[in-house]
């Protein structure tokens, strides 16, 4: 059976309805911000709520990541859940550097993102010092709802292609800020494909 009528003479319209076609850019960038695997880095009690999303109850592996590599080198997307010492920090940008090409980083917490409420030499006030953050997620500890939004959020831009476009033009994360989601509330929804 012969797929293709004439392609030459006809163009587009030789072919059967059963083809489909699409840039291979945007293909990429679907099957990417769909087949993210994230290397956690729990360090506190963020760690916890993380924890909780790849649980059953929030279950992340509908967006699939249901499996938490303990690899950097099988790993996309860097969680930092919780506080950074300034004797973590060094591993942290070694297991960072370790991770595949291209990588994301979310900094989930309040002392993740700004040191918090531990204002003192002991804690590296911000992980943004230490690799480029893509996406912060807000609280303290942030409800797995927060997360999730900021997965979903992570997932729109890569699909864009954005952050690769940015992270090139400046060497630094997309600083993206995702409003906190209460617990037990619907998860904000993030519009998935070209806007």
């Amino acid at each position: 059976m012969n797929l293709i009528a004439d392609i030459r003479a006809d163009g587009f319209g030789g072919i059967p309805h059963n083809a489909i076609t699409a840039k291979l850019e945007d293909l990429i960038g679907w099957a990417r911000s769909r087949s993210s695997w994230p290397a956690s880095f729990g360090l506190a009690c963020c760690a916890i709520e993380m924890m909780a999303t790849g649980a059953a109850h929030y279950d992340i592996s509908r967006f699939g990541m249901e499996v938490f590599r303990a690899s950097p080198r099988q790993a996309d997307i860097m969680i930092v859940a919780g506080r950074v010492s300034q004797k973590m920090a060094p591993v942290l940008r070694q297991v960072y550097d370790q991770m595949m090409e291209p990588k994301w980083v979310i900094s989930m917490g309040v002392c993740a993102s700004s040191g918090g409420m531990f204002n003192n030499y002991a804690i590296v006030q911000g992980v943004d010092q230490v690799v480029p953050v893509d996406v912060y997620a807000p609280g303290c500890p942030p409800t797995p709802e927060t997360l999730i939004h900021a997965i979903e959020t992570l997932h729109q831009k890569i699909e864009d292609g954005e952050l690769l476009k940015r992270r090139a033009a400046s060497g630094a994360g997309a600083n993206l800020h995702v409003t906190e989601s209460p617990a037990g509330a619907q998860p904000m929804s993030v519009v998935l494909g070209p806007r």
